[in-house]
């Protein structure tokens, strides 16, 4: 008679891949039958809530989605070795020509690129410079980084991360005042332009009339897509982008395009060396596959077809709304970043007893989940080039119930 002590024994000592008892026993008839395996929802497995994205490509939002395209170019290269400085040799050349530079390298974000920027024009190819940073002093090597003082954001951290500091103006005529011996970089942003009083083209011209290497920093300023060459046209001597924005290419990536000199030097100052300060901005070959496949993508696409499909979306959420009593939408385009139609959708205070916290609490804890842009009390931001299709009509119509709640 088989006993329990004797049948716990026996099972003890059978294989316990998958556990053979309870759950188990299906996904092993499963494989023996050759049916495939059911698809693990992960987000749901660790309780991550997903949702459909009013808001546009936040890095808190994990960015935007990639296009198929990408995904299978990170899982086919995902299954092969090569040399990684080889790889970024070969995809830098095909992205170069792309945007219009003498080089290119994939980096792990936009953020990485200014500081591997700026620590290539620091140490150019001297490898003993380039174990030092971020320890400037008695190398020799130049400490400042003269920028708009409307253009010095927090996002800057990335330039004082190699040791140099920022200095702050307002006119070409403080320019000509801050240009020292220890001025290695004269930096500019996009996004901030109009809150500047030298714009781009001059901001060239003063570095090369005082011998200055000058950047910019475009993170998510595409669309358009001319971005992407219109400041290598223009003569910056290096430019940085987001590779996980509108690009859709890796959340992870993104590029450094400038003077093949300068890219040189900057990759002497990312992995697979380890004795520089970007050791940690690790870029695999997937990503940089990935990149390159997204870049070649947006390259190549049809802009104006999709600007059409935006505004049409746009216009959905818009109809939609005003129809309720109290509320109004308009859409503007910002001009300089995140630069694609956007609804901003306000609501008369005494008709509709309602919060932008508490409509942007009650779209994010409805079924589906989603998010919108911040506004002000009485309003939000609404746009539609990370939604899928169709989702724009289920915005549309939780939007409108939501208001037309607070009207009661």
């Amino acid at each position: 008679m088989l006993t329990r002590r004797k049948l716990i024994q026996r099972l003890s000592a059978l294989p316990l891949a998958g556990g053979i008892l309870g759950s188990s026993l299906p996904t092993v008839a499963l494989a023996a039958s050759g049916a495939p395996k059911p698809k693990r929802d992960l987000f749901k497995e660790l309780g991550v809530r997903t949702f459909i994205n009013a808001a546009g490509t936040l890095t808190y939002m994990t960015g935007s989605l990639m296009h198929d395209e990408v995904l299978e170019a990170i899982n086919s290269t995902a299954k092969d070795f090569c040399i990684l400085d080889e790889l970024q040799d070969k995809a830098g050349e095909r992205i170069a020509k792309m945007v219009h530079s003498e080089a290119a390298v994939v980096t792990s974000g936009a953020f990485s690129g200014m500081t591997l920027g700026l620590a290539g024009i620091l140490t150019g190819t001297d490898e003993k410079k380039v174990g030092q940073l971020p320890h400037l002093e008695y190398t020799g090597m130049k400490s400042e980084v003269i920028c708009q003082a409307a253009h010095d954001i927090v996002y800057n951290h990335a330039l004082t991360n190699t040791g140099c500091k920022m200095v702050r103006v307002e006119t070409a005529e403080d320019v000509a005042k801050a240009v020292n011996e220890r001025t290695a970089l004269m930096h500019f942003l996009h996004i901030e332009a109009d809150k500047g009083k030298i714009m781009h083209e001059e901001w060239v011209a003063l570095g090369k009339k005082y011998g200055v290497p000058t950047s910019i920093d475009i993170a998510a300023d595409v669309p358009p897509v001319s971005n992407l060459w219109r400041f290598n046209d223009m003569g910056f001597d290096f430019v940085v982008i987001s590779g996980g924005k509108a690009i859709r290419g890796p959340q992870s990536a993104g590029l450094l395009m400038g003077k093949k000199n300068l890219i040189a030097a900057a990759r002497l100052h990312m992995p697979p060396r380890g004795f520089n300060i970007g050791r940690g901005m690790k870029i695999n070959k997937e990503e940089i596959m990935g990149m390159y496949v997204a870049l070649e993508r947006y390259v190549n696409q049809d802009h104006e077809k999709e600007w059409k499909e935006w505004e049409a979306k746009i216009a959905h959420v818009e109809n939609k709304v005003k129809t309720v009593s109290g509320v109004a939408a308009e859409v503007h385009v910002p001009p300089l970043g995140n630069h694609t139609p956007t609804l901003r959708i306000t609501w008369d205070v005494d008709k509709l007893k309602l919060t932008e916290k508490q409509l942007r609490e009650a779209l994010r804890n409805g079924n589906p989940s989603i998010e919108v842009g911040g506004g002000s009390e009485n309003s939000i931001n609404i746009t539609v080039f990370m939604l899928k299709d169709g989702q724009e009509k289920i915005v549309a119509a939780r939007l409108k119930e939501e208001l037309e709640k607070a009207t009661s």
